[in-house]
Order: structure tokens, then C-alpha cells, then sequence
């Protein structure tokens, strides 16, 4: 109990940041909804009877997976401000485990993601995408696998970054290429060569086919646009939560060290 506390606690701190934070709502709020009713709609409008399947709710899956995702990563740039302040020092000598600390800030981070979510599916219904009760019931777990799966990809990243503005400039070159590797606007059933090879190292591909499972699978007809079965993405998001939490608390732990 005191090391779940602890990790409540911590992601507790993290939440109340947020909602001090509005200019980060703000921004957190409408850069997806341009993505998806903007380029949702253009490409929906464009190539629709071309892909064979609706573009608008292809895009609209893919950016609700790449929002939280990206979301909860980059919120664990908080992991440097705190170095920065010592205060990641304080919360380290304390009697609770690193990686309770560590999950608390993912956790932390996931609960800042989940608003976003409910606004990208708001605006999904608003602009016309099929929601219906089943399918709603079927994205609330995959949110909260893919934010917590988006928080560990940013521990492992950040454990090793010295600054924020290392982070800033770093993130971007992360972040952007895994954006067509993941399939987020593009069907991406085709790719050969390196190009295959990079989108299966990409970790955001499996949170966005993730999401394409829950909201396809109960849309039989429409069954082929997701690239791996739910169990497969389950399986890969699972190995790499584990290894990028073990892997970034030590580095992080040792850096901290050395200071």
C-alpha cells in the first residue's frame, strides 16, 4: 500500500499540473482536431472511393492513437524539469521503489492524455464518425493501454536526455518519421524493403494498430484495414512497456546518480 500510494501520488502531482497548465490544453486540444477534420475530411473527399474504405474514420483512429500516445511520451519531459529543479533528487531518496516513481509519472501522464481522448472522440462524433455503444465500450481499454504504452516509450527517451531543450529538439526527430511508419494518415499494408523494416521498429505503428483493432473489430466488413491481429499488438505493446520501463528507470536512476 505505501508504494501504490506513492505511485498515486505521483500521478496525482502530474494531473493538477495539467489543469493549471492552459495554454498546454489549449494546444493539447486542437492540433488533433485540425488533423482529423482537415486532413480527415480532405483525404476522405479525395481518395475515399480509391482506398476502397472511409478515409475520414481511418484517419480519425489513427490520430486518436497518435495523440495519446505522443501525449503521455512527451509529458515525461517533466521528468527533466524536475531534475532541473532537484526536485527528482528529493522524490529519489525517499523510502519507495524507482519504479514506483517511474509508474507513477507514466501513470501520471496517461490520466493528462485521457482528456484529450474524450475530446477527439466528442469531435468524431460531431463531424460523423461511427461511434456506436459497442464500439465506445471497446476503445476505453485500448486508451488506456496506448497512454500508458506512450508514457513508458518516453521514460526510456528522456532517461538519458541532460535538458529540456535536448528534449525539444530531439523529440521532433522521434516522433515525426514514426507518424507515416505507423500508418496514421496512410495505409501502410504495402511497404517493402527498409521502409517495412523501419515501420515494424516504430513502436507508435502497434498503438495505432491497437486502436484500429478495437474500433474494426466490430465493423466485420472492414476487418483487413487493421495490419496485425489484437492479440499480436497486445503481445509486442506488452514486451515493450516492460522493457522500456526497466531499461529507462535504470538509466535514469544512474544519471541521477552521477550528478
Amino acid at each position: 500500500m505505501h508504494e501504490v500510494s506513492a505511485i498515486m501520488a505521483m500521478a496525482h502531482r502530474d494531473l493538477i499540473k495539467l489543469l493549471r497548465d492552459r495554454t498546454r490544453l489549449v494546444a493539447d486540444f486542437a492540433f488533433p482536431l485540425i488533423f482529423i477534420g482537415v486532413l480527415g475530411t480532405t483525404l476522405q473527399s479525395g481518395f475515399g472511393d480509391v482506398a476502397g474504405f472511409d478515409l475520414l474514420t481511418f484517419v480519425f483512429t489513427g490520430v486518436l492513437a497518435q495523440t495519446l500516445w505522443q501525449s503521455a511520451a512527451l509529458g515525461v519531459i517533466s521528468l527533466i524539469e524536475d531534475r532541473e529543479n532537484d526536485f527528482s533528487q528529493e522524490i529519489f531518496v525517499s523510502p519507495i521503489s524507482r519504479y514506483s516513481i517511474i509508474v507513477g509519472k507514466v501513470l501520471g501522464e496517461s490520466l493528462v492524455a485521457l482528456p484529450q481522448g474524450i475530446a477527439i472522440i466528442v469531435f468524431g462524433l460531431v463531424i460523423g464518425v461511427q461511434l456506436s455503444p459497442l464500439v465506445l465500450l471497446a476503445l476505453v481499454p485500448t486508451i488506456i493501454v496506448v497512454t500508458l504504452f506512450g508514457g513508458a516509450f518516453g521514460v526510456i527517451v528522456l532517461s538519458r536526455l541532460p535538458n529540456r531543450r535536448a528534449a525539444t529538439q530531439i523529440f521532433p526527430f522521434i516522433m515525426l518519421p514514426q507518424f507515416f511508419l505507423a500508418g496514421i494518415f496512410n495505409p501502410i499494408g504495402n511497404l517493402e524493403g527498409p521502409l517495412e523494416i523501419a515501420s515494424r521498429i516504430a513502436p507508435m505503428r502497434y498503438a495505432v494498430d491497437l486502436m484500429r483493432n478495437a474500433y474494426y473489430g466490430v465493423h466485420p466488413d472492414v476487418i483487413d484495414v487493421p495490419l496485425e491481429a489484437p492479440a499480436t499488438n497486445l503481445a509486442i505493446i506488452g514486451v515493450l512497456f516492460v522493457v522500456f520501463v526497466a531499461i529507462g528507470t535504470a538509466l535514469f536512476v544512474r544519471a541521477e546518480q552521477n550528478r
